[in-house]
């Protein structure tokens, strides 16, 4: 039995734009949906202590918002099988328990509250750094969400050590009928030495261009319907990537994991890409 699509609400409009594209995701590859309600999530939101919360009325609420999520998601599709669940627990450990059951979780990327922008979007970022599956972080306008741009960015740094987010990305791509934009971002550390040499700095331009060709040689080969467009870029991998999101439905990153401990090292370019790219996130992760 497929491993269903798992997504995490809290009722909040993001929250609601994440369960829209999981949906549409979910019928794209063809897998139930899960809609998932911590129900420790109210505490993220700036409450005062009240004598009027209590554990009937935090359950009444949290029923409800798991309902509302459900009809929401069975009204968008007749194709999707789409089941919902309450889980007595913070959010961000909830989702990250519940990621070895699933192909991939979703999550928006801010929430509701005076200090949800904040505190969300902090669970958001936990959740893409100790799941076990793969995690989307929904970000982006409407053309994104939508699959206006048809494109999926990748990238790929001189680890050479995350083919599984390759081997994603050109699994989404087959499933969308989508270009996957294969992105590297070189640096060339004696460009700006006066006596630099050409032939040094095209050098380094050629590393590059090889080390695409061969993250590129499995996935092309299991793929090779797949539309590839190569972006070998001089500059920094934030700024490409960036730059890629802009044109793409999805980019989708890799991220190791901690040896020894819980978690996985998401990294400066990582973190940069969840706050501020222009299209949904895939974080997935590799050992």
């Amino acid at each position: 039995m497929d491993k269903p699509l798992i997504v995490g609400v809290d009722g909040s409009d993001p929250s609601l734009r994440a369960l829209d594209w999981a949906v549409d995701e979910a019928a794209t590859r063809g897998v139930p949906l899960h809609v998932v309600h911590a129900s420790r999530w109210e505490w993220y939101e700036g409450h005062e202590p009240s004598i009027d919360i209590n554990q009937a009325s935090v359950q009444a609420l949290s029923d409800h918002i798991a309902a509302s999520a459900l009809d929401r998601a069975l009204h968008h599709t007749t194709t999707v099988k789409v089941t919902s669940e309450v889980l007595p627990e913070d959010p961000a450990v909830a989702l990250a328990l519940v990621s070895p059951e699933a192909c991939a979780l979703v999550v928006g990327s801010r929430g509701r509250g005076e200090l949800a922008e904040l505190l969300l979007g902090s669970i958001s970022l936990s959740v893409a750094a100790n799941a076990a599956s793969p995690v989307f972080v929904v970000r982006g306008g409407e053309k994104s969400l939508r699959g206006g741009f048809r494109a999926i960015a990748v990238g790929v740094d001189a680890s050479q050590e995350a083919d599984g987010a390759m081997e994603f990305a050109f699994d989404e791509a087959e499933a969308r009928n989508a270009t996957v934009a294969v992105v590297h971002a070189w640096r060339c550390p004696d460009r700006e030495v006066p006596d630099a040499s050409a032939t040094h700095y095209d050098g380094h331009r050629r590393r590059a261009t090889e080390l695409v060709e061969e993250a590129l040689r499995d996935a092309t080969a299991v793929h090779p319907e797949v539309m590839v467009r190569r972006e070998t870029v001089e500059g920094h991998a934030r700024t490409a990537l960036l730059a890629a999101s802009r044109g793409a439905d999805l980019l989708v990153v890799g991220a190791r994991r901690r040896k020894g401990h819980v978690g996985m090292q998401l990294g400066p370019v990582n973190h940069a890409l969840l706050h501020h790219s222009a299209c949904p996130v895939a974080v997935v992760p590799y050992a």
